[in-house]
Order: C-alpha cells, then structure tokens, then sequence
C-alpha cells in the first residue's frame, strides 16, 4: 500500500537489495565484527547476501548482536508474564521507554524466545537521519514518526500512523511496539502521555473507542534496568528544565545517546508483559461518557500496569534512601552495593551541585515513589 511508503519497514521483496547496499558499509563492518568476532568477513557477506526476509535478518543476525550486547554489557536479561501471550496472535505493546534502541531490541529477542509473534516498532526519525541507520532500522522492521512537523503536519502525519498500526494489527497479524510517550523517561518517573493514545484512536473504524482499543490487545510493558547507561547524558536536560531553559540538543547527540545504550553498562534488565487490557476497557467505557475522559482514564490504567510491575533494583532503593535521607530499604541491598552506586555519583555527575545530585537520585529513586503508591514494597 503506497500510502505508507514515507514510513513503513521494507517488505520482504526488498530485503536483500537493502543489504546488499550497505554490506560494504563501515557500519556494517562494525556490527557483524561486534557481533561474530571470530568469523572472516567473508563468511558474514555471504550469509547477508542470502538473506530475503526481516525474519531472516533479524533471527540470524540481530538476535545474535542482542545476546553479544547483554554478554558485554549486563548480568543478563529476565523475563515474566511472557507465557500468557498466545502464538500467531498480535498484540499492541505499550511500554515504558528507557533506552532508544535496546527497549524494543530486547522485547523482541525474548518474543522470539517464546515463539511469540515479533513486533513492528515505533522509531523517530531523527534517529536515523543518518542512510545506513534508516536501512538497518528497516530492515529491523522499524516505522518511522516523523518529528519536528507543524501542527497541520503533525495531524496529517498522526493519522497516517494510526492506520498504518491499525492495517499491522488487524489485517497483517503483525505485534506493534510503541513507547508510552515521545522521547525516553529522563526522571524515573513513567508516565503514558495521552497524545500517544489520541494518535493511535485515529486508527479505529469503531463508533466506540473501547471497542477498538480491545480489538488491538493492549500489553503495557514494563522495563527496568539496574544501571541506566545513559543516566548522565539525560543530566543537562534536566538541568534545563530545572531553569525553566528551552534544551537545545547537540549535533550527533542523539546517534552518541543510542551508541551508550547499546554499550553502557547496565548490570541486570528485566522486561514484564502485563495481562491484555480487556475488562478495564468495559469499566473506562462504562464510567466516561465521552472520548477525552476515556482516553484520561486508558492513560491511567496503562501506567498502572506498568507502574505497579515494574522490577525495582538495588540501585532503585539506595537512591531511595540516599535521596530522602533513610534507611528504610536498607535491607533491600548491601553495603558493596551501596558504595559502587556512590562511585557511579562521584563520577558520573558534579555532586556539589544540587540539581544534578537530586536529578540523578530521583532518576533511580522515583520509581520506588511510584511503587509505594501501589503496595508497601518488597
């Protein structure tokens, strides 16, 4: 369908011209020598070049540079609530967005793991301005959001987005990913932003909104990682915010940010997929009479879920504690563990200044805050 050639993946049938375009590129290089450090380039090449499908190229390749990122960069990834989901079925994920490649990379891996249905995911597409990086997150099955569009664009653009999920979902059996709002959480603090939600009810063909919303399975996702590598990266902007500042990024920011996701270290992950929206989308129907309350309410729901399941780590309770000056989770970590995140502060971050220190602190202790609303942690 040509309406979605602006920001659809490749189809298959494009597949193995796209790689060999860019076999030769340094980036490539790079990768497949990250990935396969023992194997001639030759022997890469060749199996690139008999490459025809985005399951191929993702199964045999970007699975086995995913499980080389958590062997170099991670004690490892766990998983939960993976066993509800059922095969050859499609599902909507929402989730929380920490890292701009991995999140999504990650969820993937572990769908394939369990013989789950892979998603197409969300991308913005200053991300990939550079060519080789739009060729590689095509062949990734990423879709693109354009940004930086007036308000006339944006609509025309959100539209155009909405049905290209809804057409994934619905007529393709194709999982979606997208994040619960624009841009990574800088704060620790997990919230779905309802203009994600509006954008995507512009998919429906439904007169009822839930109706629609049930039709697509809803999944919040929660992920958590121990150490967020790029925690003093997020520090300027939030000092801009602090100010009441416009933050401008730097040019290449966004490609060195997504570099230090993929390499920083982040002791564990955990990725949990909560339960299909079903029964709340009949309550949220049933109690707001019109589409803004709905949509109000999903939002809430979805953070719920994501808030409520979301694995706190040592380094969440130290924060928590260092923050608010107590002991209360002590017995949550030790004291080795305690005096390595200290270092982290000493050397991430210019403690003597307030805003960083409280930035940097909140960013890991916000998530216990959040917790607490749901039950008295454990």
């Amino acid at each position: 369908m040509q309406k979605f050639d602006a920001i659809r993946p490749f189809y298959d049938a494009e597949v193995n011209e796209a790689i060999r375009s860019s076999i030769n590129h340094p980036m490539m290089k790079a990768l497949m020598s990250f990935t396969f450090p023992d194997v001639e380039d030759s022997v890469w090449k060749e199996q690139l070049v008999k490459t025809h499908s985005i399951r191929d190229f993702q199964c045999n390749f970007i699975y086995a540079s995913i499980q080389k990122v958590l062997s170099n960069t991670s004690d490892g990834l766990t998983t939960s609530g993976f066993e509800k989901l059922e095969k050859n079925t499609a599902y909507l994920f929402i989730s929380n967005h920490r890292d701009i490649i991995l999140d999504t990379s990650l969820l993937n891996a572990a769908l394939f793991e369990h013989g789950l249905v892979m998603t197409a995911s969300a991308i913005g597409d200053n991300l990939v301005k550079k060519s080789f990086l739009k060729t590689l997150s095509k062949l990734n099955r990423n879709f693109l959001v354009q940004r930086g569009l007036s308000p006339r664009e944006l609509l025309q653009s959100s539209k155009l987005m909405a049905e290209y999920i809804a057409q994934l979902l619905l007529r393709e059996n194709r999982s979606v990913w997208i994040a619960q709002r624009e841009g990574r959480t800088k704060d620790g603090n997990d919230a779905t932003h309802q203009g994600v939600l509006k954008m995507l009810a512009m998919g429906s063909d439904e007169k009822d909104l839930m109706t629609y919303f049930k039709k697509v399975k809803i999944v919040p996702v929660s992920i958590s990682y121990e150490y967020d590598p790029t925690d003093a990266l997020k520090m300027p902007q939030l000092m801009a915010a602090a100010n009441n500042e416009i933050y401008v990024k730097e040019k290449n920011e966004d490609f060195m940010t997504l570099l230090s996701g993929i390499m920083g270290q982040k002791k564990h992950i955990h990725i949990h997929v909560c339960d299909v929206l079903d029964k709340e989308l009949d309550v949220v129907a049933a109690e707001n009479d019109n589409t803004n309350k709905q949509v109000q309410a999903l939002a809430q729901v979805i953070d719920d879920a994501i808030l409520s399941t979301y694995k706190l780590w040592p380094t969440n309770y130290i924060a928590y504690d260092l923050f608010y000056k107590t002991d209360k989770f002590k017995d949550k970590y030790t004291e080795n563990e305690k005096s390595v995140f200290e270092r982290r502060l000493e050397i991430k971050i210019d403690e003597d200044n307030p805003v960083q220190l409280e930035g940097f602190l909140n960013m890991y202790a916000n998530p216990v805050v959040n917790q607490l609303k749901y039950k008295d942690v454990v």
